[in-house]
């Protein structure tokens, strides 16, 4: 056998071991207990756990666990607390519930402040009117996120929660676009009822039509962010009056909350 193929065959062989041991690192589970003090913030804080079976918490715990082996937390400025990182790990766990084993591969770290920024990540001065943000350029693969906002979208179930928001335009950005258009989560046959949906819906809440909140016409990104809260933190409402969007979520999703 000539030397070249040799040396070529030995560096597929390097390169497969490599991603072999990268892929099985990355994809380990914790296996260790989940803290019994951590089970109790979940109960208080987060209504999507209080109402999952024994074995859907257990599942759902382990996930929490997982999210803190590939995520880091970062305060700024503010001294993380339990239940600071739980409520951030709970945010990106309920959306991607319906799908085990998946995780954000789009994500390095989360940031917190401790109330809203300006569009130059500055907590003091004028602008700060920012509660979320997926980072872009050299904030890529990070998340921003108000400690403050974070706290009131879990105590009030009032169809807005900041984390799951920003969580969501990750998960729509899984096929690189931030579009409204989840291809990765969503079967074929949905894709044109859904989009035939949202730009129905953003032009009744244009006209005052809907009681989705005005922020989810600002465009079809926003708009599956925004509904995407109404769906998991009011789905009895969102059923009632939305029957065909929580219908569509539902499938998209891959969870029933109402079942």
């Amino acid at each position: 056998m000539e030397p070249r193929i040799i040396v070529t065959i030995a560096l597929l062989s390097v390169l497969v071991i490599l991603f072999f041991v990268w892929f099985v690192r990355k994809k380990k589970r914790p296996t260790g207990p989940f803290p019994e003090a951590w089970r109790n913030i979940l109960l208080e804080n987060v209504h999507f756990y209080r109402q999952l079976t024994p074995e859907e918490r257990a599942r759902f715990e382990s996930e929490i666990q997982f999210f803190f082996q590939e995520i880091t937390i970062t305060g700024v400025d503010v001294a993380l607390t339990d239940t600071d990182r739980l409520l951030v790990a709970a945010s990106g766990v309920i959306p991607l519930f319906g799908f085990p084993g998946w995780h954000y591969r789009n994500l390095n770290e989360v940031l917190l402040y401790n109330d809203r920024f300006n569009l130059d990540f500055q907590t003091e001065g004028e602008g700060r009117n920012i509660n979320g943000m997926v980072g872009t350029g050299s904030m890529q693969r990070m998340m921003i996120l108000s400690r403050r906002a974070l706290h009131k979208g879990f105590r009030h179930a009032d169809s807005r929660n900041v984390g799951i928001h920003e969580f969501v335009h990750l998960l729509d950005k899984f096929d690189g676009d931030t579009d409204g258009l989840p291809a990765q989560l969503m079967e074929r046959q949905y894709t044109i009822p859904w989009l035939k949906f949202v730009h129905k819906e953003m032009e009744a809440i244009r006209k005052h039509k809907s009681d989705i909140r005005p922020y989810g016409a600002t465009n079809e990104a926003e708009f599956f962010s925004v509904v995407s809260e109404y769906f998991f933190e009011r789905p009895a409402q969102l059923r009632r009056k939305h029957p065909e969007l929580y219908e569509l979520l539902e499938e998209i999703f891959r969870q029933d909350l109402l079942d």
